[in-house]
């Protein structure tokens, strides 16, 4: 069994699903405006290697404090259905119906919260859905994360703890992403392959020889 794992935000979508998210909460009047600007400068730390991701998500999870889980998921399906399913890519949908005719195992493994990314993996086939975790106490959220967050390393160790059972889950899996944050689940699969990628990775995957990938929605493609 091979693993294709697949990061989400500016892998296999046009943008980042938490400061969509964010826009769609204000756009709701369920958070100030106030907290775009702040979430702004978290993502250029986020850019330069520099994000504490506990920090970030205490920050972003503020205004779920609270509400219920069945109220998230359901505001979550919608802000899929209407925002992120038209900034999907067709080759990362290409690409995922070519694992899936080989037999590997879809993992969706992104570090953002899973209140986002596990619509998407369902919309998108998945057979397994990697996020941050978010904690509640009975059927509230509380506002906080729980676990291991899947972020830089944490994916690896997110990785070995789902399919810690396999003798090697990595051996012959794939690994998509555009961040050099995901370096270290790069380089642990045997088939990197760099999407779209900031500077930082395509520096990394140049010199290490792993395929860079340009991936387009469809109005934007040259004819």
């Amino acid at each position: 069994m091979a693993l294709a794992l697949f990061d989400l935000d500016e892998t296999l979508i046009a943008g980042d699903s938490a400061s969509l998210w964010l826009e769609y909460m204000v756009a709701q009047e369920l958070a100030p405006v106030s907290m775009v600007a702040e979430e702004q400068a978290m993502m250029s730390l986020y850019h330069q290697g520099k994000l504490d991701m506990h920090q970030y998500m205490a920050f972003t999870l503020q205004p779920l404090a609270g509400k219920s889980r069945v109220w998230l998921d359901g505001q979550c399906q919608h802000f899929a259905e209407q925002v992120l399913r038209e900034r999907i890519y067709p080759e990362g949908l290409a690409r995922i119906d070519w694992h899936r005719k080989q037999g590997d195992t879809l993992v969706l493994i992104s570090a953002s919260g899973e209140h986002l990314v596990a619509p998407m993996a369902r919309m998108l086939g998945m057979d397994h859905c990697i996020a941050i975790l978010l904690d509640e106490e009975e059927g509230l959220l509380t506002g906080q994360t729980r676990g291991t967050l899947s972020f830089r390393e944490g994916k690896v160790a997110r990785i070995n703890q789902l399919f810690g059972g396999l003798d090697d889950p990595w051996q012959e899996s794939f690994g998509y992403s555009d961040s050099h944050n995901d370096l270290p689940l790069l380089q642990a699969v045997p088939h990197p392959h760099a999407v779209n990628p900031a500077p930082r990775l395509r520096q990394a995957a140049e010199q290490a020889g792993w395929p860079c990938l340009q991936w387009q929605l469809a109005e934007t493609r040259v004819p």
